[in-house]
C-alpha cells in the first residue's frame, strides 16, 4: 500500500488549521466569562483549549514527519 505523502501532509495541514480555528472559538467562549465567578462553564471550557492546543501540536508533528 503506497502512502501518497503530499495528500497526507495537505490533510494533516487543513486539520492542524481547523483545529486552531476551533481553539480560538473556544478562547472567545472564555474572555466574557472571565469576569464572572463561573467556573462550572469555564473550567471545562479552558480544559477544551488545552486539549485543543495538545491535539494542535500533535498534528503538527505528524504534519511535518511528511516532509
Amino acid at each position: 500500500m503506497d502512502i501518497d505523502v503530499v495528500a497526507l501532509s495537505a490533510e494533516l495541514t487543513a486539520l492542524e488549521e481547523y483545529l486552531a480555528r476551533a481553539r480560538d472559538r473556544v478562547e472567545s467562549l472564555i474572555n466574557p466569562l472571565r469576569s464572572t465567578e463561573r467556573e462550572d462553564i469555564i473550567s471545562p471550557l479552558y480544559e477544551s483549549e488545552r486539549l485543543l492546543r495538545s491535539a494542535e501540536r500533535a498534528i503538527s508533528r505528524a504534519e511535518r514527519a511528511t516532509r
